[in-house]
């Protein structure tokens, strides 16, 4: 790996490191390496794996990506300096970095006078000398060495001369990149510029400057790229935002931005296109819900709501869209509400390729109807199964492929020694052909077996229900003063291993609600995996309404 690109940002990926400090997220080692390789498919350059020899699983990890490397991707072993007393040579610390077998090994040591004296009980000077024999060591050793400067920006504002001098002993000792950190989040981007400014001209900008922000000040984007815009050309940060307290730098703004706005190469254009892709991936993998109103990647970035957008954005995109979707894999969705117009209308119904007139009176009763069920509790933003269903049956074009006759839900609780435990069985009555089908089935909570009780009934009939699984749930109480007779919104995403759709019921019965939801959740789920039922709605309105 070459250094010399002059307008190169090399980004460096900290998820499986840095990341994995967020709380409530836990990685396997088959997480860890799933993630690495979705990161080395979109480009990354360096991938920080973690602390060898902190835990076994991370040992694992560099030995199973010696047996079967990354393709492209510099895998880094992270480490601190050296323990005051000893020597590098003689920490058994820096002896489980070496095993890791790494070209690169990122050491972190203490910019700040205030964490030396008081964090690690040890001199100004035996500090300097901590940083410079752990690099001179890894050095000695075959390795390539980053410097992250811990608390750096915090180091420098008390004590400028000392936060100089231990970059001036990672210099001297062999580092090839010098990392300033703003580890506590609190820096904001006019200061990270001029001690940026001041880091260059200090070193005569002969060496390679990164940057590595967190967002508790909301400014970790903002931060990393005052850094780049003064020079700063290695750029640490995890996908999605993931970190410690408020999370690190987010690579899925900060790449976008650096490569689409100001023109830097982070990472290939086919690349960027998958960018999308890879924070959603990575978000189930780490098993957190996608933000969906994430800058760039989020469901929501390129939604358009209001008539007024909708109609220009039909137009010419430039109007509400400051970069086109695609370009980083996302896409533009028309989002249908009680505010919606008729150019929500006919876009929306485009999306699912129907092309309506916008003379026909279907397309006033569509807007007429989704303005009543809304009026009721109905939310069709985030329930676009419900929404294609809706406009067929506008149509006259929504086929019935069962009728429900009615279902009961009966629920016990089983009380053990420390927890209370809830089964529920579900019964539901269907015909399929003119055949009547009672089915019953059991669930861990009502909603689960009602679920059940449906796809076991209609199974037989349509086998494809067999790879129908809910992978969400939402419950809203739509009018709280109500108490226990609220109206209540359920929104039920589900999936077939390939595709997620979302439906929506309203009831002052939550079971009702929820029923509503499953059952469309179901009938959708047929329409997608089956061509014919699909296409046949768009060849009849293609051709009824040109």
């Amino acid at each position: 790996m070459t250094l010399d690109k002059s307008n190169q940002i090399w980004i460096y990926d900290t998820t499986l490191r840095d990341g994995a400090q967020r709380e409530g997220l836990s990685l396997s080692l088959e997480d860890k390496l799933r993630i690495a390789r979705q990161l080395d498919k979109l480009g990354i350059p360096f991938i920080e794996g973690g602390w060898p020899g902190a835990n076994p699983k991370d040992v694992q990890f560099f030995w199973q990506l010696k047996e079967e490397p990354l393709t492209q991707a510099e895998v880094v072993a992270f480490c601190s300096t050296r323990r005051p007393g000893t020597t590098a040579a003689d920490d058994q610390m820096l002896q489980a970095i070496l095993t890791a077998g790494t070209r690169w090994v990122t050491i972190f040591g203490k910019s700040w006078d205030l964490h030396v004296t008081e964090g690690l009980k040890t001199t100004l000077e035996e500090n300097l000398a901590m940083i410079q024999d752990t690099i001179e060591y890894l050095r000695s050793q075959g390795r390539r060495a980053i410097y992250d400067a811990e608390h750096w920006f915090d180091g420098y504002k008390y004590n400028p001369d000392y936060a100089l001098k231990t970059l001036d002993c990672a210099i001297q000792a062999g580092a090839e990149w010098l990392v300033l950190c703003d580890t506590n989040g609190g820096t904001l981007p006019h200061e990270v510029s001029q001690i940026v400014r001041d880091v260059v001209e200090a070193t005569g900008g002969a060496y390679p400057i990164g940057i590595h922000t967190h967002n508790d000040s909301e400014t970790a984007v903002a931060n990393a790229i005052a850094a780049v815009m003064e020079g700063a050309r290695m750029v640490q940060g995890t996908i999605n935002g993931y970190g410690e307290r408020c999370g690190n730098a987010n690579l899925c703004s900060l790449i976008p931005n650096l490569q689409l706005k100001l023109s830097y190469s982070c990472i290939q254009d086919t690349q960027l296109a998958q960018l999308t892709e890879a924070s959603r991936l990575i978000s189930e993998v780490v098993n957190l819900a996608p933000d969906e109103y994430a800058p760039f990647v989020g469901r929501s970035a390129f939604a358009h709501k209001g008539g007024i957008h909708v109609s220009a954005v039909e137009r010419n995109p430039l109007t509400y869209e400051h970069i086109e979707p695609l370009r980083v894999g996302n896409q533009r969705r028309i989002v249908i509400s009680d505010q919606a117009g008729l150019s929500n209308i006919l876009a929306k119904a485009r999306t699912f390729g129907l092309n309506l007139d916008k003379q026909h009176p279907a397309c006033r009763q569509i807007l007429q109807r989704l303005k009543e069920l809304e009026s009721q509790g109905y939310q069709f933003e985030a329930a676009e199964a419900s929404f294609d269903l809706l406009m067929r049956e506008a149509l006259g074009h929504r086929q019935q492929m069962f009728e429900l006759k009615g279902w009961s839900v009966h629920s016990d609780m089983l009380h053990g020694t420390e927890m209370c435990y809830s089964n529920a069985l579900a019964t539901v009555k269907v015909t399929v052909n003119d055949k009547d089908i009672l089915e019953a089935a059991e669930g861990n909570g009502p909603v689960s077996a009602l679920d059940a009780a449906l796809r076991k009934a209609l199974v037989n009939f349509y086998p494809e229900i067999g790879t129908f699984h809910l992978t969400d749930y939402k419950v809203r109480i739509l009018d709280g003063g109500a108490g226990t007779s609220a109206k209540t919104r359920v929104l039920i995403e589900s999936s077939n291993g390939h595709q997620r759709w979302t439906t929506v019921g309203v009831s002052s019965n939550i079971l009702g609600a929820s029923y509503q939801a499953v059952v469309e959740g179901i009938e959708y789920g047929l329409l997608v995996r089956s061509p014919a039922l699909s296409e046949s709605l768009t060849t009849q309105v293609a051709g009824t309404y040109p």
